[in-house]
C-alpha cells in the first residue's frame, strides 16, 4: 500500500506565514526598546522573569520545536540554551528552575539578540526552502501565539521591575487621557436556559478552549462596566481589608500575612493616593478601571457589594453585550478541562492541561494584550494570590 506523498505548504501561505512570523517577532523587540541594559536582567519575585529570558525562551521554542526536528542539517545556536530557556517542558529535558532566572548574568543581552537574529534567519530559510509541511502549520501558529502570550508577560514583568525600583522610573512617556468620565454602569439581565460555550470559529485557538459544549445557566445579571478605582477606594475606606466577613478564609490569611491594604502599585503619599503606571508615578485616576488585584480581593469586593463574580460561562454568554479587553476579568470558575479535553502527544501536550488545578479562570484581555491575540473564548488562568497581571473586576448577581 502506497503512503500519501508529503503535502507542502503552498507559496502564498509561506509568504503570509513569514510576514506574520517577522511582525510578531519584531514586536517583542519593540517592547524592549525603551529598556536600559540593566533592566533586562532583574527578577524581583519568582513570578516575574527577566526580560532577556522572555526574548530567549520564545526563540528557543522555534528552534526546539520547528527547526531542530524539521530543517535538514540545522545547527543549534548554543547547546546550553535548551537548559537555560526551557520553561516547564519535562519532555524536552532539564532546565534552570524559575527562581534562578535572575541569576543568569550570562548569556548576555547581546548574546540573546544574536540568538534571536540567528533563529529568525534560519526560520526564514526554512520557510523559503520548500520543506515546510502543512502539518507543521498548527505548530508554527502555536509558537506565534506563544510569543504573543510572552509579549503580554514581558510588558507586565517590565512594569513590575520598574514599579519596584525606588525611583519609579517611567517605561516610556505617553499622553494619556486623564480624568476620563465615568461611564454609567447597568446590570444586564440574561434568562435561564441552555447555552453553548467554547471555540467553534475558524482559525487558531488554544486546546483549553476546545470542546464546545452546552451549559445550563440560571437567570443572572452582569455589570456592563468594570469596577473603577473610585469604587474600589470606597471599599478600602469602608475598612474592607479589615473585615474578615468579606473574605475567603484563605484570602483572609493572605491579607494578614501580607498586611494587604490596596491594589498593587497604589501608594499613599502625603495623604494622596498615587498609582505607578508605565508612564511613571501619577495621581490615581478615579475613573479608570481598577487593576492589579488578585482573586481574593475581587471576591471580597464583590461580597462587600452584595454581589459575586460571574462564572466563565456567564461571562462568555454575556460578552457580546458589553465592552471587554481593558482588564483580564476574574471569574468564579476553577480552571478545569472542558468535556472531552485531550492532551496532545509529546511536549505540546504540556502546554495547558497540566496546569488545570488550583487556579481560577480570567476572561477577556488587557491593555497589555498584543493586537490580534484576544477572543471571547480565551481562557486565561492564574493562582488566587497573584496580582501582577492586568486584572480587574466585573460583578454579577
Amino acid at each position: 500500500m502506497k503512503s500519501n506523498p508529503t503535502i507542502l505548504t503552498d507559496q502564498i501561505t509561506v509568504v503570509n506565514l513569514l510576514k506574520r512570523y517577522l511582525d510578531i517577532r519584531n514586536h517583542s523587540v519593540e517592547i524592549c526598546e525603551p529598556l536600559e541594559i540593566e533592566d533586562y536582567v532583574v527578577q524581583p519575585i519568582v513570578d516575574v522573569s527577566p526580560p532577556k529570558w522572555h526574548l530567549g525562551h520564545t526563540t528557543w521554542f522555534f528552534e526546539t520545536f520547528i527547526l531542530e526536528p524539521n530543517f535538514t542539517d540545522y545547527q543549534v545556536f548554543d547547546p546550553h540554551y535548551n537548559f537555560v530557556f526551557n520553561s516547564y517542558y519535562e519532555t524536552v529535558g532539564a532546565r534552570v528552575i524559575r527562581t534562578d532566572r535572575g541569576n543568569l548574568s550570562r548569556p548576555s543581552v547581546a548574546d540573546i539578540y544574536k540568538y534571536r537574529k540567528y533563529v529568525d534567519e534560519q526560520m526564514k530559510n526554512f520557510l523559503e526552502s520548500g520543506l515546510m509541511k502543512k502539518e507543521l502549520e498548527p505548530l508554527l501558529e502555536l509558537g506565534l501565539n506563544h510569543e504573543q502570550q510572552h509579549q503580554e508577560l514581558l510588558l507586565t514583568d517590565i512594569k513590575y521591575i520598574l514599579g519596584h525600583n525606588p525611583l519609579f522610573p517611567a517605561y516610556k512617556k505617553e499622553e494619556n487621557s486623564k480624568n476620563k468620565s465615568q461611564k454609567h454602569s447597568e446590570m444586564l439581565k440574561f434568562y435561564e436556559g441552555v447555552y453553548e460555550i467554547g471555540f467553534e470559529e475558524k482559525g487558531f485557538c488554544f486546546d483549553n478552549e476546545l470542546g464546545r459544549h452546552r451549559v445550563y445557566l440560571n437567570d443572572f445579571e452582569i455589570s456592563s462596566e468594570l469596577i473603577t478605582n473610585k469604587e474600589y477606594l470606597e471599599f478600602m475606606e469602608a475598612d474592607g481589608y479589615l473585615d474578615f466577613r468579606y473574605w475567603h478564609s484563605e484570602g483572609w490569611d493572605w491579607v494578614k500575612q501580607n498586611e494587604a491594604k490596596s491594589p498593587l502599585y497604589w501608594h499613599l503619599i502625603d495623604g494622596k493616593w498615587m498609582n505607578y503606571t508605565l508612564n511613571g508615578l501619577q495621581e490615581l485616576d478615579l475613573n479608570d478601571a481598577v487593576c492589579h488585584i488578585n482573586f481574593y480581593e475581587a471576591s471580597a469586593f464583590a461580597s462587600w457589594k452584595g454581589m459575586r463574580l460571574p462564572t466563565e460561562a456567564e461571562w462568555e454568554i454575556a460578552s457580546n453585550h458589553f465592552e471587554w479587553g481593558n482588564r483580564w476579568e476574574w471569574t468564579n470558575s476553577a480552571y478545569l478541562p472542558y468535556p472531552g479535553f485531550k492532551k496532545e502527544a509529546g511536549a505540546v501536550g504540556e502546554y495547558n492541561g497540566k496546569f488545570m488545578v488550583n487556579q481560577m479562570v480570567l476572561r477577556g484581555a488587557s491593555e497589555a494584550t498584543p493586537p490580534g491575540h484576544s477572543r471571547n473564548t480565551y481562557r486565561n488562568f492564574f493562582q488566587t494570590n497573584l496580582k501582577w497581571q492586568y486584572t480587574g473586576i466585573r460583578l454579577a448577581r
